[in-house]
């Protein structure tokens, strides 16, 4: 990475964090540096201070991993803790009517943010984790979330462009435009090998008083023998059922939902550089 000269304290050590990722939960102090741009001495401190805070453990005198603290702080986030408690019961319905992958995911930039899952014992193995991304064009819970953005929000996705995850990811902007179409007009999405293969995902909106899409709840199953009407009999019952919860409690998540659902802050209104 570029080394930049005048980045804030906060900046670099928001950098020492993201440079962990899935698959990488251990790094070495040369590692996180090459990966944020800092030198040595630097990375070596501010990492001792993370160390003393708790967002990071120190291994075997040589390796760094993610440490308890940031894990309680997260559990904290209340998009965590209202939703998910709100879902869960349905969530744990779906699973006993399929015996397959449940997840629910909101509108996170652009981008699906998976908040909660259950995983099938005998299902496909996914690639969902709680706290993850998803790309929008290329899963059931993203096309959900797309399909009811505000348009600048489908143009934005459209013009970084359409990235191809597996055989039959919709990469053409106008036919993915036609899918979001019809994701709105049936009331359900299906994707199948679109992001993983073989994998089958149908998803349905979770709606709010006015009609407003605050997540999207899915069940992936594997595509060799998944059938998308029957499943979205389930997904689309158990999203009316919490639907009414939603709505029921909305003065308590309402103020979780615009960033998440609206997706369309400026990097400026983000505070990004």
């Amino acid at each position: 990475m570029r080394r930049t000269a005048g980045r804030s304290v906060a900046s670099k050590l928001f950098a020492i964090l993201n440079a962990f990722a899935p698959g990488e939960s251990r790094l070495t102090l040369s590692e996180i540096s090459r990966r944020t741009g800092l030198p040595l001495p630097t990375a070596h401190r501010l990492m001792g201070e993370l160390v003393r805070f708790g967002g990071l453990e120190r291994e075997d005198g040589r390796t760094y991993r993610i440490g308890v603290r940031l894990w309680e702080l997260g559990s904290l986030a209340p998009i965590r803790g209202g939703l998910r408690e709100l879902a869960m019961p349905y969530m744990e319905d779906l699973y006993e009517a399929t015996h397959e992958n449940i997840q629910l995911a909101v509108l996170a930039d652009l981008e699906a943010m998976v908040i909660e899952k259950i995983s099938g014992r005998a299902s496909i193995r996914i690639v969902t984790r709680v706290g993850g991304r998803l790309p929008l064009h290329a899963t059931g819970v993203g096309k959900i979330l797309l399909a009811h953005a505000p348009p600048d929000v489908i143009e934005r996705v459209l013009a970084a462009g359409l990235k191809r995850y597996a055989t039959r990811t919709i990469v053409d902007p106008e036919l993915l435009r036609a899918n979001l179409e019809l994701v709105r007009t049936r009331g359900y999405s299906v994707t199948c090998d679109e992001m993983t293969v073989p994998a089958m995902s149908v998803g349905a909106p979770i709606v709010g008083p006015e009609g407003q899409v605050a997540a999207a709840l899915s069940v992936v199953v594997d595509s060799r023998s998944g059938d998308p009407d029957r499943l979205a009999v389930a997904v689309r019952t158990a999203a009316r059922g919490l639907s009414r919860q939603v709505i029921d409690s909305w003065e308590r998540i309402e103020p979780l939902v615009p960033p998440l659902v609206l997706g369309s802050q400026t990097p400026e209104e983000r505070g990004d550089e």
